[in-house]
């Protein structure tokens, strides 16, 4: 079943353990207005607390774009000068820390235009699989405005500081292929097995011990931490947590009896 939330802008629907997450605004090229945040924010607080959900797939609606940036026909009303900025940051702020610290697994499926906050929001997910017809960018000198800390930082911990530099100095876009090189995203497909491939993925993800995945994640997002904030001894509670839990007795039975384990998260 799918649940509309955002006036109909966002989607959110569970299968397999599989959730997905349409941003659902093409006739915008899924323009993220302020409401499409709040409803991103929603959706992820229910999809963490559902142990039905064992990955995430954010995707756009239609075959136009991911997400195309911020809703332009919002800025006079949401972004017209530093003031309203603060209080549209705190919105769009909270979505992306929301999902840097969703703690399971994230898959980003793009096709089409992905610029500006549709990028920021696809940098935070774990993996980001693109169509060959994808297009990135970060248009925001050739707006007057400039982005924050939080998707600044993404952005070099991802391509480093020398590609960050030149996306963000001119505003240029670039093709799936040299998004791929430069490491802005981790696989490039043709545009019509880009279904399937993001599909599986998640299905093999999802087939996986749960605490094992989670605690993969949470590992690999402390190391890119600065070295005063790591939690290290939450990762070695996350490592203990697997050792004494029934889905490792399961996994090694199912070893032993040469079939596939049927993880419970626990």
């Amino acid at each position: 079943m799918t649940k509309q939330y955002a006036d109909g802008k966002m989607l959110a629907e569970v299968e397999d353990g599989v959730g997905l997450i349409t941003f659902n605004q093409p006739e915008k090229r899924n323009a993220m207005s302020v409401g499409m945040w709040h409803g991103l924010t929603d959706i992820l607080a229910e999809f963490e607390a559902d142990d039905a959900v064992r990955v995430v797939i954010l995707t756009g609606a239609g075959h136009k774009a991911f997400v195309s940036g911020a809703d332009i026909s919002q800025f006079e009303q949401n972004r017209a000068d530093s003031n309203a900025q603060v209080e549209y940051d705190k919105v769009t702020s909270a979505g992306r820390a929301k999902l840097a610290a969703f703690p399971k697994p994230v898959i980003a499926r793009i096709r089409g235009f992905c610029l500006g906050g549709g990028l920021g929001i696809a940098m935070q997910a774990d993996l980001r699989i693109a169509a060959e017809d994808s297009q990135f960018g970060i248009p925001a000198a050739r707006l007057g405005i400039a982005y924050g800390w939080d998707m600044v930082s993404r952005l070099v911990s991802l391509v480093g500081q020398a590609h960050a530099r030149t996306l963000l100095f001119t505003g240029e876009r670039l093709d799936s292929a040299e998004a791929g090189r430069i490491g802005l995203v981790n696989r490039v497909v043709p545009d019509e097995e880009l279904n399937e491939t993001v599909l599986a993925m998640a299905r093999t993800i999802a087939d996986n011990a749960p605490l094992s995945v989670r605690a993969a994640k949470f590992a690999v997002n402390q190391t890119v931490r600065p070295e005063s904030e790591r939690d290290i001894a939450s990762v070695y509670a996350a490592v203990a947590a697997c050792f004494d839990s029934a889905d490792y007795k399961e996994g090694r039975t199912a070893f032993m009896e040469k079939r596939r384990p049927k993880f419970q998260g626990r």
